[in-house]
């Protein structure tokens, strides 16, 4: 006989009933080992997806285009952005850790407008996404395979990563998508290492500088370094993962740094390409960029630099394909979740989430649908470059959005335990994080209407 803890009235419980408590506890709350860098090592996995996911190719056709006109001058601010999105990740990782909450149900204590913008945002979002992460995907595929348009190669690659989401759990995809990060470090660190850095004017870029006509691609670099809407998947890829208690802090915080740091590492290695190869060099600012750099690896060291390089450009787009198929469906079916719950009802924790959203549910399948199917009509426009332009405007309308929630939550005395509210430092990185993203925002703005 047990007692409610509420009401003190006893109730019966059968044996069978407290072994499958017993069960989902143990499993739910799983105490972390962190008896060594190896035992941590093997338990890390969210932060390399989120990072992967977050740098596509745009990322670095930025920062070659960067390269390529101001050779090694913006380094700096490649390694702000860095730690800009190191500061984010863990501070999506902390809320989720530490509340025991999705980052949805923080949002809606902070009212319903933010459930409903997210909701119109995240539909919008996914349509122009989704033709546009299939178009760069299939740019590669068709670059080394020609035969087959980028349209329908494009289509191969929705479909790919729809099948492979639809029957696949977090722990496949993580697998999936360790095996094409390694693809891309060996490929686009191994195209710097063939290029030869310049590590003298490499140190030098460490100093801030602000080179005529620069201060666009400053606030791109900044800014760009791993993702916009995919950063909130993160706490959703923490809590597949297992991990649940504030115990798992220490193994969240290097598993973000550990993701950040390798995508950091993709984004200078492409600084130097193109500060070494193509300098002086007008570049396309678009995906078709980095095919321009395929031909000319294959014009300065044969098409065995070419291919290669075309293989890791793949890679960077699919997985940031997989990573939204599978993290922004997650983040769709917890809004849906969230946004049916009754206005007084209390907010929901983890294992509440647990049982009526994540992987497979119902909404989670149906979104899933809705990046893949609907935006292939877009592809039949022929304009995929464009639409990563559209893209890039919508993504910067939710980081000044996530920014300025996550300074409020993380800093509030109801939601968030004292010792793990944030200090000076993650406040001080979420607020120069948010008057970045303002001030992004603002300018894609501005130069979409002129």
């Amino acid at each position: 006989m047990w007692v409610c803890a509420e009401t003190g009235a006893p109730f019966l419980v059968s044996p069978r009933t407290i072994t499958l408590i017993t069960m989902s506890a143990d499993a739910t709350y799983e105490e972390p080992d962190t008896t060594g860098w190896r035992a941590r090592f093997t338990q890390l996995g969210p932060g390399v997806m989120a990072a992967a996911t977050g740098v596509g190719a745009g990322d670095l056709v930025a920062t070659m285009v960067a390269g390529s006109r101001y050779g090694y001058a913006l380094f700096w601010a490649v390694l702000v952005g860095t730690v800009f999105k190191l500061g984010l990740g863990e501070a999506v990782g902390r809320w989720h850790l530490s509340s025991n909450r999705t980052l949805l149900s923080g949002w809606r204590t902070l009212g319903r407008w933010t459930t409903g913008y997210f909701g119109v945002y995240v539909v919008i979002w996914g349509f122009v996404y989704g033709a546009t992460a299939m178009s760069a995907s299939a740019l590669p595929l068709n670059a080394m395979f020609p035969a087959l348009p980028v349209r329908y190669w494009a289509m191969l690659c929705g479909l790919a990563g729809l099948a492979l989401v639809w029957f696949g759990r977090y722990g496949l995809l993580e697998k999936v998508m360790t095996v094409l990060v390694g693809v891309m470090f060996v490929t686009v660190v191994a195209t710097a290492v063939l290029v030869g850095p310049n590590f003298t004017a490499l140190g030098g870029g460490l100093v801030p500088s602000l080179p005529t006509g620069s201060i666009v691609y400053v606030l791109g670099l900044m800014g760009g370094v791993g993702g916009t809407i995919t950063m909130a998947a993160y706490g959703y890829w923490t809590f597949a993962k297992g991990w649940r208690t504030p115990k798992w802090l220490p193994i969240m915080r290097t598993d973000n740094a550990a993701g950040y740091i390798t995508t950091g590492i993709f984004v200078v290695a492409m600084l130097v390409v193109g500060s070494e190869l193509l300098l002086g060099r007008r570049i396309v600012e678009g995906d078709e960029g980095l095919l321009y750099l395929a031909d000319t690896l294959a014009a300065d060291y044969g098409q065995w630099a070419r291919i290669p390089f075309l293989v890791g450009f793949f890679a960077v787009t699919f997985t940031s394909l997989i990573g939204v198929w599978n993290g922004v469906s997650l983040l769709f079916a917890d809004w849906w979740r969230t946004w049916r719950l009754p206005r007084e009802a209390p907010p929901e924790t983890a294992d509440d989430y647990a049982h009526k959203a994540g992987e497979h549910s119902t909404p989670f399948r149906v979104y899933l649908l809705w990046l893949t199917i609907p935006p292939m009509a877009l592809l039949f426009l022929d304009k995929p470059f464009q639409l990563t332009i559209a893209y890039g405007v919508l993504g910067a309308l939710f980081m000044p959005f996530l920014a300025g929630t996550l300074l409020f939550l993380l800093n509030s005395r109801t939601l968030m335990p004292a010792q793990q509210r944030s200090r000076w430092l993650s406040n001080t990185v979420l607020t120069l994080c948010l008057v970045l993203f303002v001030v992004l925002a603002v300018q894609k703005l501005v130069s979409l209407l002129l």
